[in-house]
């Protein structure tokens, strides 16, 4: 693998204004491509999304993360200058990633059949809140709205968070869950398209992305069951106190209940009658939920971990974001780096979730100023049109 990584010499052009579309690019670049953002005059609107790394609010925390390791060059498409130019850099690219709403396409030279005839070696990928077909296609969505939108939002808080708060109404998961799972599935339908030969065309429905990931409460319909958040829990284990921390802890399987009875140093009530019945145990669900939290209050996080990894059971740490940056695992897997933010010193920054050999993938560099890269339009203009521009 060359030391720039699996994409070095592939050319990106993206076009994005949200998070799933500027995810992909930014992952496709985390492995070696270049990948030329195509930025409005006034900036993509990421780079003003809070929350910010500075007090001035100049330097988006999210901007910051989806921005790294890509360019920067500034085109105002509304103008036949900027389409001019977006054409020319695209006959040089080999994949085309974009968000454009459906409506605003055509008079930006951005409708699949301008796209596939001025450039038929090109993979055009296209990543929307609900994908560029069907009833949807014109839709604009928000992550609220995509959570909600695939089910998963109905489905939350669960576990512990209802017991505490039952009359709660259902919410989003923190941050951009929905939008990073449909930058994660335009990655790879895009990497497919282009080893797949030429002229591929790709189109992400974020909501059919979190609809995949939610599959299994759909699939219950065929059992005649509606998942709820307030049922959408184990009869046993599911999120644990402990003394300094909550652990999540699964019995799916008779093996991993006998862990967990040995785990708990086999307690009477555990080894009673009918408790080798697993149908019995379910019917018990609250009594025994209460007793293994009884415990569990009494033991710190770190030891019951390591113990139940030990036995087989599955347990793991609710680990803060502080937990995470300095946990051994993440260090010795080198998951973050750092990268010098103008205007705020080193920042960690997650690399990529996955690696290709020994050595992990890296960050290379900060996210780019506005503009900082337009000499890569101007390489890419046809020798006459430098002259004019010059």
């Amino acid at each position: 693998m060359s030391t720039d990584g699996p994409l070095a010499g592939i050319k990106v052009v993206e076009c994005a204004q949200g998070v799933a579309a500027a995810y992909a690019g930014r992952l496709l670049a985390t492995m070696g491509a270049e990948v030329a953002m195509i930025e409005p005059p006034e900036g993509c609107a990421l780079r003003r999304e809070p929350p910010y790394l500075d007090g001035d609010g100049l330097q988006s925390a999210l901007f910051s993360y989806l921005g790294a390791d890509k360019r920067s060059v500034v085109l105002d498409l509304a103008t036949p200058e900027g389409r001019r130019d977006l054409a020319a850099l695209l006959t040089d690219a080999d994949i085309f990633l974009f968000d454009t709403p459906v409506d605003a396409r055509p008079a930006l030279g951005l409708d699949e059949a301008v796209l596939r005839r001025g450039h038929p070696h090109l993979v055009v990928a296209s990543v929307l809140p609900f994908g560029a077909f069907g009833p949807k296609a014109g839709w604009q969505g928000e992550e609220i709205n995509l959570i909600h939108a695939s089910g998963e939002g109905y489905l939350l808080p669960n576990g512990l968070s209802v017991d505490l708060f039952p009359d709660r109404p259902p919410l989003k998961i923190a941050g951009r869950f929905a939008e990073m799972q449909g930058g994660v599935t335009a990655l790879f339908a895009t990497l497919a398209a282009l080893w797949s030969g030429e002229g591929q065309t790709v189109d992400v429905s974020v909501q059919d992305a979190n609809v995949a990931i939610g599959a299994f409460a759909i699939q219950r319909l065929g059992d005649g069951s509606v998942e709820h958040r307030h049922e959408r829990n184990f009869r046993y284990g599911g999120v644990i106190e402990c003394r300094d921390g909550f652990v999540e802890l699964l019995t799916l399987e008779e093996r991993q209940w006998q862990g967990l009875v040995e785990l708990m140093d086999s307690p009477e009530w555990a080894c009673g009658p009918g408790m080798d019945d697993p149908a019995a145990r379910s019917a018990r669900g609250p009594d025994i939920n209460a007793r293994i939290r009884a415990w569990a209050r009494e033991h710190p996080v770190a030891e019951l971990v390591a113990r139940a990894q030990r036995l087989g059971v599955p347990m793991a740490p609710y680990n803060t974001p502080a937990d995470v940056l300095s946990d051994p695992h993440e260090k010795a897997r080198r998951l973050f780096g750092e990268v010098d933010i103008a205007g705020v010193g080193p920042v960690p920054i997650q690399t990529a979730p996955f690696r290709f050999g020994a050595d992990p993938l890296a960050v290379r560099r900060a996210p780019p100023a506005l503009g900082a890269d337009q000499a890569i339009l101007e390489r890419s203009r046809p020798r006459e049109a430098r002259k004019v521009n010059a």
